[in-house]
């Protein structure tokens, strides 16, 4: 045995080539020239179940089905010289006995003087191809037996006697449903013993007389596995029948036809107990569909043959219907003379029977009417299709007139035309009547065509039919242009028919009229612009029949327009350049770096957190964001979450779907989606709910909503701007307000400075104010007294530019005289009684909560947690107490003790 490199042992590719083949997926072997076999792969063994020494050699025949062998060896004495190659299909039997088709493919070996030294072959299992194959081929003789109109009785024996032979072992029967729906009837059985057959014949149709009655009676199927074990259909003695006649399975199959009436029951007997494989049940729905087919088609045969039984011992009285029916009726021979007329015909024509027998009938048309008749008449002979035609017909009295002449061709079973039946209608009326339609409708083209505009008629579908002989002065095209397709795309701008194309679609659907501005082709090449009006016309019984569409010309007022829109578009740009910030008033620096920011943020889409006291004018603020941005064109929908009950919230913000909760009567848009494509401003965003907060967190992350009761995602775009005059990060500290929407929120924060921290913008606030409640009140001041100006700048304003408002507009309503005043005691706070000098609330607040702080602190020589901290000591949580430090800018590291101590 050779070795590797690496001192490991290799097997010898002869082994490796020995292992190759006795694993491949089929039966493999090599013969000497003379056929006897040398070698047979571990497949081969394992398969037919032959020892090595009796395959070899020419012991392999033994496998070979005794019929195949001779014609196999004959095959391969035969093969061509000049072909290397052959193969062909033999049974070869398993070790259990049973026989299954394989291929057999050779190929010989040849050495340099072309003598053949060596045979090598395969067989591969083919046995489900060649079952399938012949059920196939089975299937398709017995649908060319029934479309070659064999009997039902020989196409259902042919059909047992095909499912037995492809499965060994059975037999099979058909059992009918008698046409009154009560017992069974004999259909075919062609292997069973006649007392078996007729000892199922007859029986009732019920679940209880055996398993063929109770397949059709239940319309399922039904399987009986082992009969000496069956219990069922005791009280008809069916078991010991069927043992007696050596059956011990069965198994019942419906036959129904497309309609799902019950028709009969296939069944297949064995004579041991068995169940169906998948395959058994492949074959038995595929045969039973056949039988179906089969009785079905028996049946409506028997139908239809009966029913023309019925129409010829009737034809008599047909006769005497079809004479006194109010209308002409005939009937000619399929090659076209007439068999019968009836006696309306020959009272209008004073025709006898004699004279318009045959070909006599020609003479009651008009000459000029007979030749196209005839020609027509010709061509549907030809065809054998039904059609219509339009002649003059005298009457007895020597008068023409129009008749409407229908006719239909009668078929026998095999397609062949056997008769032609016509009724001719007078339609002199409506001929008249169209006449007179061609009249009005020649003058209302010259009327139409005198309008100096452009008028247009269309079609039921939208279809051009007609254009005024302005339409086609203004585009240059013929009348033949105007009903070729490709008519609208020829004289409408293209990014105008893109924008059309669904409203006309909906319009025309609809019956509704509409209109559109659209730009026309004129014929020196330019466009302008017209008022398209589509209104539709519908007829007495309210069908639409006709649109019409007229255009004017709007090119010069459109043309107007778009100069105004730009002077108010520049204007308006103008305004906002010179006012800039119009409704916030001031001129001191911190306003001015609120301002500055806001000026950069606008243009971006970044969310805004807005942060100050109460009434500094948050919203003013907001408003100035989303005018600069490039949402301005777009909605802004504001939101005081601290209005709002915390049980509403979400509806409010993200809307509802119809029964979401109790009184949720229908579907309802929230703020987010009314703000589409906008901005929405949330005040007082510190005091939405938990769940809320998560749901705006998804707003910011994912930009999506989702409805209150909808599991559906709704993509918004938004941009969100908030405010709170509340301390956040407290809110945090204290788990009230989620970290991660803080940090969502606060991207660009702004915060605006109170009132009292702009003591300069005083003055011109009340200016402002002044003014603006002067104009609504119908006043006019002159001067502002210099006591109430002091007054203004020496308070502390606690509601800030909010209070400031209110109190100039009580002071406007209450003044008299040119000079503005305020009352000093509207501004007046009573002082606390311990100390001596009044403080602002909030003030003493931050001042007291700050000493608290310290001392804690000073006790706990600036720890902070831990039980000896002084979040401890003031029963707070550290983290809470942490904000607090921060937010009041207390310098903690100055109470802890130095090194050393």
């Amino acid at each position: 045995m050779a070795c590797a490199a690496d001192g490991s042992p290799q097997p010898a590719p002869a082994l490796e080539v020995r292992l190759l083949v006795d694993n491949m997926p089929m039966l493999a072997w090599s013969s000497h020239a003379d056929g006897s076999v040398d070698f047979v792969n571990q497949q081969w063994y394992e398969y037919t179940g032959l020892s090595p020494q009796e395959a070899h050699g020419w012991g392999w025949r033994t496998a070979i089905h005794p019929e195949d062998l001779p014609r196999l060896m004959e095959k391969w004495r035969t093969l061509d010289d000049t072909n290397n190659r052959g193969e062909y299909e033999v049974r070869l039997r398993r070790s259990d006995g049973v026989f299954r088709w394989f291929l057999f493919r050779v190929e010989r070996r040849r050495d340099e003087t072309c003598e053949v030294v060596k045979w090598y072959g395969t067989a591969t299992d083919i046995e489900d191809r060649k079952r399938a194959e012949d059920l196939a081929a089975g299937e398709k003789r017995l649908l060319e037996m029934v479309t070659s109109g064999h009997s039902m009785h020989g196409i259902l024996e042919a059909l047992c006697q095909f499912v037995e032979s492809t499965t060994s072992g059975c037999y099979c029967s058909v059992v009918l449903v008698d046409p009154g729906g009560t017992h069974l009837e004999h259909g075919a059985a062609p292997s069973l013993p006649e007392s078996f057959v007729t000892s199922i014949v007859g029986r009732p149709l019920n679940a209880d007389s055996g398993p063929c009655a109770m397949a059709a009676y239940l319309n399922e199927q039904v399987i009986a596995a082992d009969l000496t074990t069956e219990t069922r259909w005791a009280a008809y003695e069916w078991c010991p029948m069927a043992l007696a006649h050596g059956v011990r399975a069965c198994w019942s199959t419906p036959i129904s036809s497309s309609g799902g009436t019950v028709l009969g029951a296939f069944a297949m007997y064995y004579p041991e107990p068995k169940t169906p494989t998948p395959l058994d049940q492949s074959i038995i729905d595929q045969f039973t569909h056949i039988a179906s087919i089969t009785v079905e088609r028996q049946r409506s045969q028997e139908s239809l043959t009966s029913a023309l039984d019925e129409i010829r011992r009737s034809e008599a009285k047909l006769r005497q219907v079809i004479d006194t029916i109010p209308t002409l009726v005939w009937c000619n021979l399929p090659d076209g003379p007439n068999e019968f007329l009836n006696k309306k015909w020959h009272e209008y024509t004073g025709l006898s029977p004699e004279e318009s027998h045959g070909w006599g009938w020609q003479v009651a048309f008009h000459p000029e009417d007979l030749p196209p008749l005839m020609e027509k008449w010709r061509e549907l002979l030809v065809s054998g299709e039904p059609g219509e035609i339009e002649a003059r017909l005298r009457r007895h009295d020597g008068v023409f007139r129009w008749f409407l002449i229908r006719v239909e061709p009668l078929r026998d079973q095999t397609g062949k035309v056997i008769r032609w039946y016509g009724t001719s209608t007078d339609i002199q009326e409506l001929k008249q009547t169209e006449e007179r339609l061609r009249d009005d409708e020649r003058e209302l083209r010259r009327i139409t065509d005198a309008i100096p505009q452009a008028v247009v008629v269309l079609g039921p579908a939208g279809e051009a039919l007609y254009a005024n002989q302005a339409t086609l002065d203004y585009t240059g095209l013929t009348a033949d242009d105007v009903v070729s397709p490709g008519f609208r795309e020829r004289i409408f701008h293209p990014e105008d028919l893109d924008k059309l194309r669904e409203k006309r679609k909906t319009a025309l659907e609809r019956g509704l009229p509409f209109e559109a501005e659209m730009r026309a082709l004129r014929n020196d090449g330019e466009y302008r612009w017209f008022l398209i009006r589509y209104n539709p016309f519908r007829n007495e019984h309210g069908q639409l029949t006709r649109w019409y569409a007229t255009g004017t010309d709007i090119d010069d007022r459109v043309k107007a327009e778009d100069k105004t829109r730009n002077e108010n578009l520049a204007l308006r740009e103008q305004i906002d350049r010179d006012s800039m910030f119009e409704d916030i008033v001031g001129s001191s620096e911190s306003l001015r770096k609120v301002l500055r920011q806001v000026t950069k943020v606008a243009p971006s889409d970044s969310t805004v957190l807005i942060l100050g006291e109460t009434g500094t004018g948050k919203e003013l603020i907001a408003r100035a964001i989303h005018k600069r941005s490039a949402r301005a064109e777009r909605a802004f929908i504001a939101v005081n979450c601290a209005t709002i009950p915390p049980s509403l919230i979400a509806s409010e913000l993200f809307g509802h779907e119809r029964g979401a909760f109790t009184g949720a009567t229908q579907r309802r848009l929230g703020r987010f989606e009314a703000a589409n494509g906008g901005t929405v401003f949330l005040d007082e965003v510190g005091d939405l709910p938990p769940d809320v907060q998560i749901a705006l967190l998804r707003v910011l992350q994912e930009r999506e909503i989702e409805r209150v009761g909808s599991n559906g995602p709704i993509p918004v775009d938004v941009r969100v701007l908030a405010a709170t005059h509340r301390d956040l990060d407290a809110l945090v500290a204290e788990g009230e307000f989620r970290e991660d929407l803080l940090y969502r929120l606060t991207v660009v924060p702004i915060e605006i400075p109170p009132l009292r921290e702009r003591l300069a913008d005083i003055p011109l606030l009340v200016e402002y104010f002044i003014d603006r409640f002067g104009k609504r009140a119908g006043k006019k001041f002159t001067t502002i007294d210099k006591k109430s100006l002091k007054l203004f700048e020496g308070y502390n304003w606690p509601g800030n530019v909010r209070e400031l408002q209110n109190v100039i507009e009580r002071a406007v309503i209450l003044c008299e005289g040119e000079t503005f005043s305020v009352e000093e005691s509207w501004l007046k706070r009573e002082a606390p009684p311990k100390f001596a000098r009044p403080e602002p609330l909030n003030g003493a607040l931050v001042k007291q909560e700050t000493q608290i702080i310290e001392a804690a602190l000073a006790e706990s020589n600036g720890r902070i947690s831990g039980t000896a901290g002084a979040a401890a000591k003031l029963g707070l949580p550290s983290r809470t107490l942490d904000s607090k430090i921060k937010r009041l800018k207390i310098n903690k590291y100055k109470f802890k003790l130095p090194p050393g101590i």
